[in-house]
């Protein structure tokens, strides 16, 4: 490429109308969060009319972060922010589903407090379920730095039009990985090192299902890898750790890999 043409090039996108950076978008994500559970804030709304007050600020910013990024413009993000406050109770009330579940699910964890402050889990969730809301309103971009700021955070990759329903636990979480397509039903639990991925990556494949089903109540212990938009994995299922799969498994099953394993004393390795 001729050098100043090149130059050309960049004068122009630097001419560009600054965008809001990733940090602000998802520190806007983050004081929304601790305005729904102050463990994780100094701050504190001592009434109703402050946090009302807050909330207001907090849809008026989303409704600016939305017309600077300009990646839609023909969309009422006035009307889209509005909108997406007034669910915020029902997020609220599916982020209180996950916070149990993890408590309850697991014997380290000594309060609800512990987890929504110190849980890796939960805070990918949480982040992951704000913009799950934004994409179901078509908002672009922002709901993938959402999520992809979580992954940098906790190694924990949810694409935001993944599908979760309520009472959804990760365990320790690194390396999990769960694909756009995914379905997941109520109270799921997976571990570090899952991945619910595509069988293909090919581009024609951006608008089909390429990531498994998950039904309600199914366990995934870690490193277990399970591919393809066909597969679905029935209800009340327990799938072991490092388990590759790539067919269907019937509800109430239990699938586990055998590795080979030898222990040898020391005498025997003469």
């Amino acid at each position: 490429m001729n050098e100043d043409f090149y130059l050309q090039i960049l004068s122009k996108q630097q001419q560009i109308e600054a965008v809001p950076s990733n940090e602000s978008i998802t520190d806007w994500a983050m004081r929304v969060i601790r305005l729904l559970y102050p463990e994780q804030s100094k701050k504190i709304f001592t009434s109703i009319e402050h946090l009302q007050q807050e909330f207001k600020v907090l849809e008026k910013e989303l409704c600016q972060i939305m017309n600077a990024t300009k990646a839609c413009n023909e969309c009422d993000n006035e009307r889209l922010a509005e909108a997406f406050f007034n669910d915020l109770p029902d997020l609220y009330r599916l982020l209180n589903t996950d916070i149990q579940a993890i408590f309850t699910g697991d014997p380290a964890a000594r309060s609800e407090f512990e987890v929504i402050r110190a849980y890796p889990g939960f805070f990918a969730i949480s982040f992951y379920r704000l913009a799950h809301a934004l994409h179901n309103y078509e908002v672009p971009l922002i709901p993938r730095i959402l999520t992809e700021f979580a992954h940098s955070k906790t190694g924990i990759d949810i694409h935001p039009a993944a599908e979760i329903d309520e009472y959804f636990y990760i365990d320790h979480g690194t390396g999990t990985v769960i694909g756009e397509t995914t379905q997941i039903g109520k109270h799921v639990k997976l571990y570090q090192g899952v991945t619910l991925g595509a069988l293909s990556v090919a581009k024609n494949m951006a608008y089909t299902k390429r990531h498994p089903t998950v039904e309600d109540n199914v366990v995934i212990y870690s490193g277990a890898t399970i591919l393809g938009g066909d597969t679905v994995i029935g209800h009340d299922s327990v799938i072991g750790g490092n388990v590759w799969l790539t067919n269907s498994v019937a509800p109430n099953s239990t699938v586990y890999h055998t590795p080979m394993i030898k222990v040898l004393e020391k005498e025997q390795q003469k």
